[in-house]
């Protein structure tokens, strides 16, 4: 019950981003969980928040929104005195990166893929929300980009960020903890729900699926995946979500190639199955679908 509430709480919110501006700093409790020796995860409303504490300082991967920065140092604060060091966004989209310029002001070093820049740069579109973004300040870009991978050699670890390609947007990167068999997946994992895929920021089934199979290459048994949104999670729930994209996908490209529209694959509901598991917030069924179709026509 409390994994299906929280991802529906994530699914709500992020299915109305106009109430993110209106957003009020003591309306979010941020949660934070133990996930391996000095890694943590901070939950509060946007993508979890990867953090790293020890003698190095403070590292953490995505910063939520900004009325919410006070709350989220505060957490921080109970891990480890020193402010943020650096912060490591895993792709462009505003709940991952909207405290950028408050930290950004504070002293934090912003790293991100380069197409992470380049999209905060100027104003972006999000046609799936009916959407536009304004480009973000100066203070809130990354000031070191990378093209393919980039690590970190920080509190008795090698934390290496990892370019995939076309997934959940054309910037993301998942986040590898090497000494404490740890992954953050930022949004190429949705743990317990239906995906959004940005098509109008590059992403694609095809480039998400194969950002799973990177990761899953990585983990053993033993690691513990955090996801975007959700709950901490494990190898065997990466491999059924894998399993679900797979299957999904393949059988609205399967009705499509058979000459389908897509009101009438969304008529034939072939994902019914799934859906009581996986729709969640604004994905439902029908918008999974009619997502995906758009994906597959862009291939």
């Amino acid at each position: 019950m409390h994994r299906n509430l929280l991802i529906a709480a994530v699914m709500a919110a992020l299915a109305t981003p106009q109430a993110f501006a209106q957003l009020q700093e003591p309306d979010v409790t941020i949660r934070t969980e133990q996930v391996a020796e000095g890694v943590y995860v901070l939950f509060g409303q946007g993508g979890n928040i990867g953090v790293s504490v020890g003698e190095d300082g403070v590292f953490i991967i995505d910063d939520q929104f900004a009325p919410l920065t006070p709350k989220i140092d505060a957490a921080l604060k109970a891990l480890h005195p020193d402010p943020v060091r650096f912060v490591l966004n895993t792709h462009w989209h505003f709940d991952h990166t909207g405290g950028n310029e408050n930290y950004g002001n504070a002293g934090a070093v912003i790293v991100a893929h380069d197409n992470v820049r380049a999209r905060m740069s100027v104003p972006q579109m999000m046609e799936f929300f009916k959407r536009a973004v304004p480009a973000s300040p100066p203070e809130a870009l990354p000031v070191v980009t990378f093209n393919d991978s980039v690590s970190f050699h920080l509190n008795g670890d090698e934390i290496r960020a990892v370019y995939v390609a076309n997934a959940h947007t054309d910037g993301d990167a998942f986040v590898q903890f090497r000494g404490r068999n740890v992954l953050h997946a930022g949004d190429t994992f949705f743990s317990g729900s239906y995906p959004f895929i940005d098509l109008d920021s590059g992403g694609s089934i095809k480039g998400l699926i194969a950002a799973v199979d990177a990761m899953l290459a990585l983990a053993d048994e033993q690691t513990r995946i955090i996801p975007g949104h959700g709950p901490v999670s494990g190898r065997a729930e990466l491999v059924t979500y894998r399993k679900m994209l797979e299957e999904t996908s393949s059988r609205v490209r399967e009705l499509k190639a058979g000459g389908r529209t897509v009101d009438e694959i969304v008529a034939a509901a072939p994902n019914a199955d799934y859906d009581a598991e996986w729709a969640r917030g604004f994905i439902t069924g029908e918008r999974y679908i009619r997502m995906l179709y758009a994906l597959l026509e862009k291939e």
